[in-house]
């Protein structure tokens, strides 16, 4: 059995991308281990991304086949269709803020299966709707599936370090994400498919939800129970405990009675007591990861109060403190403009675009298969904003990741007045034209949701389940309030971008005053 090593502070980027490297003071990782499936580290941070990504191929499995399909065969208005999008975002909202303080009392790969599992069941109820209550109905519960998003975060929060957490929750959150551009490509294929194969769109159209969300959801869930773990002292309970077994035996094979954790001001020391031998999941874990020194100058020569931070049980007194703490708004309300808008056009895209656009060219497809590109674009724009968030961090500390955040909230809002006064200004807005605006805007967009759930692991770091929950519950408040603005304005619809991207602005330069913690 190879002996684990004392890694170095600086590995190189093969390293960071093959080698869990593990911060000694919390036992968590301080690289991104992306193409290795060895450790718990790289096999929880896939697991989470794919727990939400598979629930977007229910929640948002209508919005493409409602604009022709499901709109035609149950005889709905455009109101109706406004009203079902804004349903299925409230039951979001709710459900994040009940999930958030469950992922700090049972751990966050129990919820992730929890909510995939009772996620299915209305996904399979789908084909039963005859009516639009029954659609309301349906997309009510159908939303629980977006809670999804809170052990997603809380997840990868618990075990990626403080210099590698920006990046982690906002690849595994943008991963996640592009689930909602995914499930349009998907969906379409399998109804224009069944379409082909001689179903009616009566039938087409609520099969397909049998035949997608329904089985990937289960499982998933059953991935996540087998091969995820609850935190890197091992289960949820242990989580108080430091260093984990594992991890004590791993020094204790290097003969270190005391590891030694430059600060730059001072150091602080983790006694670890000698034990005289280890169990198998002991040896296993220490040759598959790395002991790294901590590196005082990527955490501004101090240790923080995130570094040692455990999730505790949500109690009133919590809920107090954390509610009273501005630093629960701060992200919670740049989230409510960036991720609530980001929810607005995913759910609304299609149907403006095939209002605005419809011809005989111009089908519900198209109109799917372009709004889809919204979404995909979080594989990469997302995990660019939580990048840049864990660079500026190493140079301006939390302040650092502030700014950033609200800088990518403000020019989203000023792109979506851009995009708002071009589609006014002229009776046939080229779709070519919009196309790019949107891609610009939502590279903006996206980039600001990572870089807010970089932030978030600074802010009430004891309570990072419930404080996940709050702002997730929040960036869904802004999904229903856009997509509010979004069913109260005419076709061509461009007097709610420019009026979304306003408040954006406004909302995210009145945050700027808020203080954070330097580290």
């Amino acid at each position: 059995m190879p002996r684990p090593t004392k890694a170095s502070s600086s590995p190189t980027f093969w390293q960071t991308i093959t080698e869990a490297h593990v911060n000694p003071l919390n036992g968590k990782c301080t690289t991104l281990p992306l193409l290795s499936l060895k450790t718990q580290y790289s096999r929880n941070f896939h697991l989470s991304w794919l727990g939400f990504w598979s629930a977007f191929l229910s929640w948002f499995a209508f919005s493409p086949l409602v604009p022709e399909a499901v709109k035609s065969d149950l005889k709905l208005t455009a109101a109706q269709i406004g009203n079902s999008n804004i349903v299925s975002l409230c039951s979001t909202l709710v459900v994040r803020l009940i999930v958030g303080p469950l992922v700090d009392r049972y751990g966050p790969r129990k919820v992730m299966a929890g909510i995939l599992v009772i996620g299915a069941i209305p996904s399979g109820l789908a084909g039963t709707i005859s009516s639009a209550s029954g659609l309301y109905a349906v997309r009510f519960f159908i939303g629980i599936l977006g809670g999804t998003f809170v052990p997603c975060q809380a997840w990868t929060s618990a075990f990626f370090d403080k210099r590698v957490v920006g990046r982690a929750n906002a690849l595994a959150g943008g991963w996640g994400n592009s689930g909602g551009g995914f499930t349009f490509i998907i969906m379409l294929a399998v109804y224009d498919r069944l379409i082909r194969d001689g179903l009616t769109k009566h039938v087409a159209w609520r099969a397909s939800f049998a035949i997608v969300p329904v089985p990937v959801l289960l499982t998933v869930a059953a991935l996540t129970l087998i091969f995820g773990t609850d935190h890197p002292n091992g289960k949820w309970e242990d989580r108080f405990a430091r260093p984990s077994p594992p991890f004590r035996s791993a020094i204790e094979h290097e003969q270190a009675d005391v590891i030694e954790v430059n600060s730059g001001a001072g150091k602080a020391s983790t006694l670890v007591e000698k034990a005289d031998k280890r169990t198998d999941d002991e040896k296993q874990w220490s040759a598959d990861v790395n002991v790294a020194d901590v590196d005082p100058a990527s955490s501004d020569g101090v240790i923080s109060t995130v570094d040692v931070a455990v999730n505790q049980p949500v109690t009133m007194a919590v809920v107090q403190a954390t509610m009273a703490n501005p630093l629960t708004w701060l992200p919670g309300l740049a989230y409510l403009t960036t991720f609530g808008f980001e929810l607005a056009v995913d759910a609304n895209l299609s149907n403006v675009l095939y209002d605005v656009y419809q011809s005989k060219t111009f089908c519900q497809t198209k109109a799917g298969y372009i709004a889809a590109i919204y979404g995909l674009l979080n594989v990469f724009s997302r995990p660019f904003g939580g990048y840049f968030g864990d660079k500026i961090y190493r140079r301006y500390g939390v302040p650092g990741k502030k700014y950033l955040t609200l800088m990518l909230g403000v020019a989203q809002g000023a792109l979506s007045v851009g995009l708002g006064v071009y589609i006014d200004s002229r009776p046939y807005p080229s779709l070519a034209v919009v196309i790019v605006l949107l891609v610009i805007l939502a590279l903006f967009n996206e980039a600001g949701n990572g870089a807010n759930f970089s932030l978030v692991p600074h802010c009430n770091p004891n309570s990072n389940g419930f404080m996940t929950g709050i702002v997730g519950a929040l960036g869904n408040l802004g999904g229903v309030f856009f997509a509010l603005i979004l069913r109260m304005q005419p076709i061509p619809y461009g007097k709610a971008f420019w009026i979304s991207g306003v408040v954006a602005m406004v909302v995210n330069v009145l945050l700027a005053p808020i203080r954070v913690p330097r580290t």
